[in-house]
């Protein structure tokens, strides 16, 4: 049961751009429709755009046409909102956004609790909280009270240098506290699931570890290509776009340690516990623990160099130096334009000590497997031996399954919706800490290093990537 948070106001940047319509508005326009907003917030969208209030309401309107609007709510949410014209770089429009924001009288809280949401390149999110604290909207510098938040979208910087200065800069203006850096994965029910999953089931947990797990596989693929996004993947790549947060945090909620609690930072301390423990890849790991590839067209995708050496795809091989998983690999897939969309994790156990039933001394982890699927289905599944029905004893694998959408229908939220209540409300849980980030990126540095003069290999679109990724499972 979630509590209403303080009155407040919203402020976005990049209110204009595609994020915002897709994702904030829709999930800002259903908190309010469950209920979970609280009596009096206002919404402030900025942009470059010259753009009055009412013609802002009608560009919002038009993103919200597929939401469901049952009880009528629709107007009255749009009489919430307003729009600030403001170029990141000037300051003077600074000073408008203060005024708007104070124009609140008669509202309590509105004015004095305030969460911005970065809703931009993250490389300017710097500029923006420097011009904040000028314009007197930091949170050091609270005029009337309350408190300010600020949501940071990913990739936080494009390696480790970049990401400690952007910490640095940004930790000026906000304490560590009130930055939310937000992964929709983590809002996900199911990736949320894998904790209780694993530290509420005695069943598992005793052999959740090295001395029963064979290897741990996680794949993020897509079926589709980079879209009209050429010119960011030109910048960023897939390392940097997929590897350094959502394949990672997928990592650590596998490999963490039990919380001391279940506050923000007793979860947070045990991941930054793992990211610390993976080894640094060297350069002999390329090609052997690392492979990279491009699919076969992206050169000629909008806004993408005709002699790109951007990577679309890699297949990484990790190792977690700790008590719990030395020596467990973890295999971690993630790549656009491949045979399927698909997210999900295999954890595979070790063989019996004797098999009576396969031939010879050998067995198939596939018949010993927990698969927790992310998307498209939302499901955890077991698979173990069963006879075959007959006089001979033959095993086949079969499955249990848990299946999210059958057992709870309509219930849950999207990930946007969970994490802004979240934010609204200070639990920092599902948010990644400061340390994580440098921590993540100090990995992604280290495979970067080890491959750097290697080309992406190239691979067809719809496919299972680069021929030579199979070679990192040994």
């Amino acid at each position: 049961m979630y509590l209403k948070p303080d009155n407040f106001t919203i402020v976005i940047f990049g209110a204009t751009g595609d994020l915002a319509a897709r994702k904030l508005f829709p999930s800002i326009f259903e908190l309010a429709g469950f209920r979970h907003l609280p009596d009096e917030f206002r919404i402030i969208g900025t942009g470059r755009r010259d753009l009055s209030h009412e013609g802002f309401r009608e560009m919002v309107a038009r993103s919200l046409a597929n939401v469901k609007d049952e009880n009528g709510n629709l107007k009255g949410f749009l009489d919430r909102i307003f729009y600030v014209r403001l170029d990141i770089e000037e300051q003077e429009g600074y000073y408008r956004l203060h005024g708007e924001i104070m124009d609140a009288e008669g509202q309590p809280g509105v004015c004095s609790n305030i969460l911005f949401y970065l809703a931009v390149a993250p490389a300017l999110a710097p500029a923006i909280v420097g011009n904040l604290a000028l314009a007197g909207l930091g949170e050091k510098n609270v005029d009337c009270g309350g408190w300010r938040k600020l949501i940071v979208e990913k990739p936080y910087g494009i390696n480790l240098p970049s990401a400690c200065e952007m910490n640095r800069a940004i930790g000026k203006v906000f304490s560590e506290k009130s930055i939310f850096r937000i992964d929709h994965y983590l809002g996900k029910e199911t990736v949320q699931n894998i904790l209780v999953f694993r530290f509420s089931n005695g069943i598992f947990e005793p052999i959740w570890n090295r001395h029963y797990i064979a290897d741990v596989r996680i794949t993020i693929a897509e079926d589709f290509g980079i879209r009209d996004r050429g010119a960011f993947y030109e910048e960023v790549g897939l390392l940097r776009d997929i590897m350094q947060n959502h394949a990672l945090q997928l990592l650590v909620s596998v490999a963490m340690e039990p919380p001391v609690d279940l506050s923000a930072d007793g979860v947070r301390d045990e991941k930054a516990k793992v990211l610390r423990s993976i080894r640094r890849h060297k350069p002999e790991d390329a090609g052997t623990a690392i492979v990279l590839g491009q699919y076969e067209g992206y050169r000629n995708e909008k806004n993408v160099a005709p002699d790109s050496r951007v990577e679309t795809f890699a297949a990484v091989k990790f190792f977690v130096d700790n008590w719990r998983w030395k020596g467990v690999p973890f295999y971690v897939r993630a790549g656009k334009n491949l045979e399927k969309s698909l997210t999900e994790i295999v954890v595979s156990f070790k063989c019996p000590p004797q098999n009576f039933f396969g031939n010879g001394d050998g067995c198939s982890y596939t018949a010993n497997q927990v698969i927790m699927q992310i998307q498209p289905e939302e499901t955890i599944a077991l698979r173990f031996g069963a006879k075959r029905p007959g006089e001979d004893v033959v095993t086949d694998p079969v499955f249990m399954k848990f299946d999210y959408r059958d057992a709870y229908p309509n219930e849950g939220m999207t990930p946007y919706r969970r994490l802004l209540l979240d934010a609204m409300a200070g639990d920092r849980m599902n948010f990644i800490r400061q340390d994580s980030v440098e921590y993540s990126w100090a990995v992604i540095d280290a495979i970067r290093e080890a491959v750097d003069g290697h080309r992406p290999e190239p691979y067809p679109p719809h496919s299972r990537g680069p021929e030579s990724a199979g070679r990192i499972y040994g």
